[in-house]
């Protein structure tokens, strides 16, 4: 018999956050500039500039609103078509910043994005995300395009890692989606390889059959470690997908979504809040491991990961004992 125990917490600055239009995009307050950065970002952060293209109606806007914004699908029907370039910035994961370039692809924007623009818009690029629509008719001119924005980055930032999504909102799955931009989102994460490492040391002292961590904000998976073989390639993602569902659905009775246990005959898995910017979900299968204990290791760990997620922060690592 499953049983499932969760905790909701009212939380003050949650509700400020949800009134002030607060949360994962980071717009300037009133009286500064749209795309002034100076009021919010210290100078230890690090900024991403991250490109999104794709002829206009593929579904640029709709990924980025349901993965950066909350958005739920049905939503993004009311979104109207990008003009020129939209310009947004997430905090993610503490000192990293996501700058959004969300690119309109009428045809008139692109062309001028491949002449007068070329410099703006492709230099210090970090990721080209390009979006082609499974449904269009008009192939050779979106193979023209992702070609222009090949030889736009090869010129101007070579170094930038390029991902090539196919897409209609209607017709990709949830989850699949979530693990595309995870898969993006990890390659911006610069001491990715450490978190991993830790996170490793941490199953092991812990006992656990598996430790993922999920970014607070956008639930998108970040790391993960796993002790035993598990069947389903896309677990992390129906995970991540049902929880900012739960998450929406706590938002609209004013209250903010802490922790949660799920436990049956064959495993117990706890969620929680596990750093500032980060949840982590716990697999344990032995039973005589009880769920105050593994709580208990997930507090004490907290310290020292949030140390990690600091782009400045110490180089260590959690010893095992």
């Amino acid at each position: 018999m499953e049983r499932t125990c969760c905790t909701m917490e009212e939380s003050d600055s949650e509700k400020r956050m949800e009134k002030e239009n607060l949360g994962p995009r980071m717009d300037p307050p009133i009286g500064e500039p749209e795309g002034s950065l100076g009021w919010m970002i210290p100078n230890t952060t690090m900024k991403k500039k991250v490109l999104l293209m794709g002829k206009s109606g593929s579904g640029k806007t709709s990924m980025r609103s349901i993965i950066f914004a909350n958005y739920i699908a049905r939503d993004t029907r009311r979104l109207g078509a990008t003009i020129d370039v939209e310009h947004s910035h997430v905090r993610f994961l503490g000192n990293l910043v996501l700058n959004l370039w969300d690119c309109g692809g009428q045809d008139n924007f692109m062309e001028n994005y491949f002449t007068s623009q070329r410099d703006n818009i492709f230099r210090n690029v970090e990721v080209l995300i390009y979006v082609f629509d499974v449904e269009s008719r008009e192939l050779e001119k979106d193979m023209h395009y992702y070609q222009s924005c090949l030889e736009a980055i090869l010129q101007n930032s070579p170094d930038a890692k390029i991902f090539c999504l196919v897409h209609k909102m209607d017709l990709v799955q949830e989850d699949q989606r979530d693990l595309a931009w995870s898969s993006i989102v990890y390659q911006l994460i610069p001491n990715v390889q450490q978190l991993e490492m830790n996170l490793k040391n941490f199953a092991e002292i812990i006992e656990a059959d598996e430790v993922i961590l999920f970014e607070r904000a956008t639930f998108l998976v970040i790391s993960h470690y796993q002790c035993k073989d598990q069947r389903d390639t896309h677990r992390f993602e129906k995970i991540s997908n049902i929880i900012k569902q739960f998450k929406l659905s706590c938002s609209k009775l004013a209250a903010s979504f802490q922790s949660m246990e799920v436990r049956n005959s064959n495993f117990a898995a706890f969620i929680d809040i596990f750093t500032t910017n980060t949840y982590v979900m716990v697999v344990m299968s032995d039973p005589s491991i009880p769920s105050a204990a593994t709580m208990i290791n997930i507090r004490n760990a907290r310290k020292h990961f949030e140390k990690l997620e600091r782009v400045d922060g110490p180089k260590q690592c959690l010893l095992m004992r």
